[in-house]
């Protein structure tokens, strides 16, 4: 790069002597000026500066920028060698620093409005509280008139405790029911509404929740599925085949492909749709436990740096017990809790479904990530014992210290005991060296 700087400057200071004597000096003091410059951007800058300082008529300007350009083209070429020239100043530089993120999260919202735009639905999915009160809720809806229960059952085989809540709006704004699934573990899927009306209903859940997460925590962790109803024969946005007439079964009649749902219009598809609200809602649920993790482990990583460093760990073994304590609720809720370790009860004895939910399930990668969230997991509990049998330890050699010193405080007033007892006798014997008896009297 030294060499092609080089090249350049004696190409501009030979284009000069086509410049009259007036503009030489000026021309030569900038000169003097980017010679000193090590940034990558001082060709673009000086160029500019260069072009507004010669004030010579039309013709001898144009004549000695063409020269000049030509020239340092040329010289460029010649001492670079290849040398992948910089961009403009008005292209912009790509660096490690630019957006990527911001331009995934937009192809992504652009996809779904395309898929809008061909007749695709969405389905939103949010995990607001770690439970919510089904009871109480069923009936503040049927107060509020606005939603018609359409299911409230269980998913266990006992059937003890009903879990899931299935509401349909009764006022209908378009051709497509409006419809929602209220989960006891703190979700709720919204099929075919809109934002102002799920905004709604978050605000209203607000009241039957139990342990509710933070506003930014619920939105971040969302999830927004595209789906769309087919007919008996139909055909994907792909242009693929995806069902006959004829070979039409229970099977076909809801499907999952290339992130997109896929159902039949019938009255009778709430169980796919269950299905599917119920595999978002896992994958949701457990975003919202990442997060948590996330959260502890960075809570807990001063506790490593003071560990490396040998200083005194700063935190109480209270304070400690509760850190581990937050850990093992963490880990029984995803391992015990949930059903995230294997397919629940309810598919057992249905196998379309139970395909459809772990198809679901495959493409969020539910079983990665809770393997992912176990490890993570074992570390910290790894951390949280050894910084324990620390403070334990420091603890204990506290306690002996404070035996050791109130038995040396016990020695010590024995030893004041003994001294204060001679002292006493020595007076006595001092008083009367030759006491007198009963005898001699």
């Amino acid at each position: 790069m030294n060499r092609a700087h080089f090249a350049v400057q004696t190409a501009l200071v030979r284009s000069l002597s086509l410049l009259p004597r007036t503009h030489t000096c000026k021309l030569h003091t900038q000169l003097q000026r980017a010679w000193w410059q090590k940034q990558s951007r001082w060709l673009p800058k000086f160029s500019r500066s260069l072009a507004a300082s010669i004030t010579t008529p039309k013709d001898t300007t144009e004549a000695v920028g063409t020269a000049a350009a030509g020239t340092i083209k040329k010289a460029a070429r010649s001492a670079a060698g290849g040398v992948k020239t910089l961009p403009q100043v008005d292209e912009p530089l790509e660096t490690g620093l630019s957006p990527g993120r911001t331009r995934a999260l937009r192809k992504k919202r652009l996809a779904i409005d395309e898929l809008s735009a061909l007749g695709f639905l969405n389905t939103r999915g949010y995990t607001t509280a770690d439970e919510y009160n089904l009871e109480e809720l069923h009936a503040a809806l049927k107060q509020q008139n606005l939603y018609e229960t359409k299911r409230f059952f269980s998913t266990d085989n006992l059937g003890v405790e009903q879990n899931v809540l299935f509401v349909t709006a009764k006022y209908q704004t378009g051709s497509r029911p409006r419809e929602i699934f209220f989960f006891r573990e703190g979700s709720v899927v919204f099929w075919n509404c809109n934002d102002i009306e799920t905004n709604n209903v978050l605000n209203f859940l607000r009241s039957f929740e139990r342990e509710s997460y933070v506003s930014t925590l619920v939105h971040g962790e969302s999830e927004v599925m595209p789906y769309t109803y087919i007919a008996s024969t139909a055909v994907d946005v792909e242009g693929d085949l995806v069902a006959e007439s004829s070979d039409l079964n229970v099977a076909s009649r809801a499907f999952f492909q290339n992130g997109k749902f896929y159902l039949t219009p019938d009255s009778d598809n709430f169980l796919y749709k269950y299905t599917f609200s119920n595999a978002i809602a896992q994958s949701i649920k457990l975003g919202i436990w990442e997060a948590t993790l996330d959260r502890y482990i960075d809570s807990m990583e001063y506790l490593t740096e003071d560990l490396k460093r040998g200083r005194r760990l700063r935190i109480s073994r209270a304070s400690m017990l509760r850190k581990t304590g937050e850990l093992f609720a963490l880990r029984h809720s995803i391992n015990l809790s949930s059903d995230l370790l294997d397919a629940p009860d309810f598919y057992w004895d249905r196998e379309e479904l139970e395909g459809l939910y772990l198809q679901v399930c495959s493409y969020f990668s539910i079983s990665r990530r809770t393997k992912v969230m176990n490890e993570k997991i074992n570390h910290c509990v790894e951390l949280a014992e050894l910084v324990s049998h620390n403070l334990n330890d420091a603890h204990h050699i506290r306690l002996e210290w404070m035996i050791i010193i109130l038995i040396m405080v016990e020695v010590g007033f024995e030893i004041l005991h003994f001294v204060e007892g001679a002292l006493h006798q020595g007076n006595v014997m001092h008083a009367s060296p030759f006491p007198l008896s009963e005898n001699s009297a």
